[in-house]
């Protein structure tokens, strides 16, 4: 069978492509190989592997290849570069304590439509400031990372000086901590190669204070977007990250691809990619595997600070591998703006707590509808499926308020969910359940949809309370829980016991 190609992106140095993405999860069933070709026909770049997004570096900037695979073929240019600056060349040495002033100076000179080199060699930065239309390439062998005192991060205000939303910490406006690479409001970014962007979470005191501030400021992320528009990142690995990963806030038309993003399995709060209040986002082919959620969406939280008011539409999930970590795709606690039209496919969790999950509690509000996953396999995760109104998150999580199984009055600050598809999708090796839905008695659930979910059991399992709210009783392989919730279509569930919620 011939393989079918689709070019995800092109940079003027790079470029990252799927093959047969539509047939597969993360990865193919056996190993195949792929080559690219300059126009004079010389072989550029060759790999056998079995993952189903590649990405070629080294390339040339405007200039015609040819990626070839078995009997398919897919010619592609590479964009135009008006300059290439290497970091060295404003004084970064590897046996600097802090590159920071000299990539700065770098990304000054840099013209628009330039790309900023970082070569092979470790290079210790403190935080930097992207500007618009530049690239940054990290090349094979090259590390960026953070230093590991934070007493020289810049802090990012809660508001830019025209009042609109800057800085932002579980949903609300407030000062933190510069990341290792911000952008704040730029136009067509580009971060990619096949290097490394380390966080330095391991170093300094970042996970000692999860929850905490110091001088007045939140952790920093180790990528920070705010307001940016047109943005792809492809093909690095990013790890080690203080708090958050990768989060963009406010942005439009982000693209991730082939992207690895490793944390330490015990860091607090470091979740992978964060799209919050941001619009068409599209993320294919990653691999993550981290200390909290994989891929958390979200959209603000009421506050009388303030926070992004926008909500989070159209994202894309595909061929992404999820691993460890308490959610594989999250969805909230943060969604007071709203949630819509997420989409997951052919996506492959293991291991972790939760599969998709959807959590919310009176007080946010918003609407979050629309969510879809099929043609996905998870392996070894606990709940396959969470949606919970009853989240018991910040200090009155636990009140009557809250808590309470009784209806309250409709207000501005009742969450609402409705339409989720589960589709073509197989679990192994659950524990507490095929899936939890506990909606709240004046919004229930509405529209679920499940159609061919087969789920098995790990034998070993023990009870245990399937989602984080009170008065939840411990559950082992029991079939689909629901708790004020309707179903609007069910075909070929397995197991096919739907049973009501007990207190």
């Amino acid at each position: 069978m011939t393989a079918t190609i689709e070019l995800l992106t092109t940079g003027s140095r790079s470029a990252t492509f799927s093959v047969d993405a539509e047939r597969y999860f993360f990865e193919r069933d056996a190993t195949f190989a792929w080559e690219v070709r300059d126009a004079d026909g010389g072989l550029v770049a060759e790999e056998t592997t079995r993952r189903v997004v590649s990405s070629v570096n080294g390339l040339e900037p405007g200039s015609l290849y040819s990626l070839q695979i078995g009997d398919a073929r897919l010619e592609f240019t590479t964009r135009n570069e008006t300059a290439l600056i290497d970091i060295r060349d404003f004084g970064a040495s590897t046996g600097s304590s802090d590159n920071a002033e000299a990539i700065q100076s770098a990304i000054a000179a840099l013209p628009i439509g330039g790309t900023l080199k970082i070569p092979a060699g470790r290079w210790l930065s403190s935080p930097v400031f992207f500007k618009s239309s530049m690239t940054l390439l990290i090349e094979e062998g090259g590390e960026l990372a953070a230093t590991s005192e934070r007493e020289g991060f810049p802090i990012i205000p809660a508001r830019h000086p025209d009042g609109r939303v800057l800085g932002t910490w579980e949903g609300v406006a407030e000062a933190c901590y510069a990341g290792l690479i911000n952008a704040i409001d730029c136009r067509n970014l580009s971060i990619t190669g096949a290097g490394i962007i380390d966080g330095g979470g391991d170093r300094g005191d970042w996970w000692s204070w999860p929850k905490e501030t110091r001088q007045g400021a939140r952790r920093a992320r180790t990528i920070f977007l705010s307001g940016c528009e047109d943005v792809t990142l492809s093909g690095l690995t990013i790890r080690n990250s203080p708090s958050w990963t990768i989060h963009p806030v406010l942005c439009r038309r982000v693209l991730a691809v082939g992207l690895k993003i490793y944390n330490y399995p015990d860091s607090p709060n470091t979740d992978g990619f964060n799209p919050e209040s941001c619009a068409d986002v599209r993320l294919v082919g990653l691999h993550i595997s981290v200390g909290d959620d994989c891929i958390a969406i979200k959209a603000g939280k009421r506050s009388p600070r303030g926070g992004p008011d926008r909500p989070t539409e159209r994202v894309s999930i595909s061929n992404c591998f999820m691993e460890r970590g308490h959610g594989a795709v999250v969805i909230g606690s943060e969604m007071s703006a709203g949630v819509r039209d997420i989409s997951i496919r052919n996506c492959h969790f293991r291991g972790t707590d939760r599969g998709l999950r959807i959590k919310t509690r009176r007080g946010r509000g918003g609407m979050v509808s629309d969510i879809r996953i099929a043609d996905s396999l998870m392996e070894e995760v606990a709940t396959p499926v969470a949606v919970n109104s009853f989240y018991f998150c910040d200090a009155d999580g636990r009140s009557n308020y809250v808590q309470s199984r009784a209806p309250l009055p409709v207000s501005i600050e009742t969450p609402n969910i409705r339409s989720i598809s589960i589709e073509n999708v197989t679990v192994s090796g659950a524990r507490t359940a095929a899936a939890v839905f506990y909606g709240l008695p004046e919004a229930a659930i509405r529209d679920i949809t499940f159609e061919n979910y087969s789920v098995s059991f790990a034998p070993e399992a023990e009870a245990e309370v399937p989602e984080m709210a009170c008065r939840l009783p411990p559950l082992r392989h029991a079939g689909i829980i629901a708790e004020n919730a309707t179903f609007s279509r069910i075909v070929r569930l397995s197991p096919p016991s739907i049973h009501p919620a007990q207190d």
